[in-house]
């Protein structure tokens, strides 16, 4: 279907669901036991926030999360089954990140970023670290790999894991259609910001632009940026559940999606796609699949 060989990185089956885990208690582990009482404040749509409140709650610190209001109800649903405090807002008339700091300030709590932050990065780098490590288990390497994007953090840290092994493989970004900004700032060279705050399936994937830090990392070691509709990323859904019988979130279909639609030429190569994430609404999984 795809032209060439393909592997998937499950991040559907990590803790809490997504690849987000990673950063999160990487970040958390690295705060002084002197700062933990305080507690952590982080805002998202919801895979960041279970992974920061499940590393919270295994290091036994309070955990705030600034969450949009239209967020997957699954999502806010375990991020509080977590032990997490959910504070909800309007995404298209509040500022997510200055109602975090007001918080963070307020309580003396650590903030902890969904992306543009160095303990963030390297640990969801991990992913891409056991890329390679798996792939050359089996006697392979990988020719290209296909990361979904919002802030560009787990590009980043899978970017700088891969290239440092493997420094002939090609990455690329995936992002949903109208949600393309990193495509479109890695043609224009500087950070591009997309006009829309909402209007896709791919609910993980709306962040506004790539983070300042993860966009230096990503320009000079990500080659391009791919886009899928989310006409692709349902067939991707509906595929993974179907064949590979994995549940996997619209968020994170979209690398899949892009091999599946052959807009990246991986004839004869090895190819990976991450699959990022599988907290899915239950009712809009069940629309996907039939």
């Amino acid at each position: 279907m795809a032209g060439g060989r393909v592997f998937l990185k499950a991040e559907t089956l990590q803790r809490t669901g997504s690849f987000k885990f990673r950063g999160a208690y990487n970040k958390l582990a690295a705060i002084p036991p002197d700062r933990r009482a305080a507690g952590v404040v982080a805002f998202s749509s919801g895979n960041h926030a279970q992974g920061v409140a499940a590393a919270a709650r295994l290091l036994g610190m309070p955990c705030v999360i600034v969450m949009p209001h239209d967020a997957p109800r699954a999502k806010r649903e375990r991020t509080k089954a977590l032990g997490a405090e959910v504070v909800l807002y309007d995404r298209v008339r509040e500022d997510r990140e200055a109602i975090s700091e007001a918080i963070a300030t307020q309580r003396g709590a650590t903030l902890v970023p969904p992306y543009d932050d160095a303990l963030i990065i390297a640990g969801q780098g991990t992913a891409g670290r056991e890329i390679v490590e798996d792939l050359s288990a089996l006697g392979l390497k990988p020719d290209v790999v296909v990361v979904t994007a919002s802030g560009g953090g787990l590009t980043a840290g899978v970017a700088l894991a891969v290239k440092s092994r493997v420094p002939t493989a090609d990455l690329y970004t995936a992002e949903p259609q109208g949600f393309d900004d990193h495509a479109r700032s890695f043609r224009s060279g500087q950070r591009e910001q997309n006009a829309a705050v909402t209007g896709t399936i791919c609910d993980a994937l709306m962040a506004r632009m790539p983070g300042k830090l993860t966009f230096a990392i990503n320009r000079s070691l990500v080659g391009a940026g791919v886009v899928a509709s989310d006409e692709e990323v349902a067939a991707a859904v509906a595929f993974a559940f179907a064949e590979l019988k994995l549940v996997v979130e619209p968020g994170g279909a979209v690398a899949l999606a892009a091999l599946m639609t052959r807009k990246i030429d991986i004839s004869g190569k090895v190819a990976v796609a991450v699959l990022s994430g599988g907290n899915v609404d239950p009712e809009l999984f069940s629309r996907l699949v039939a």
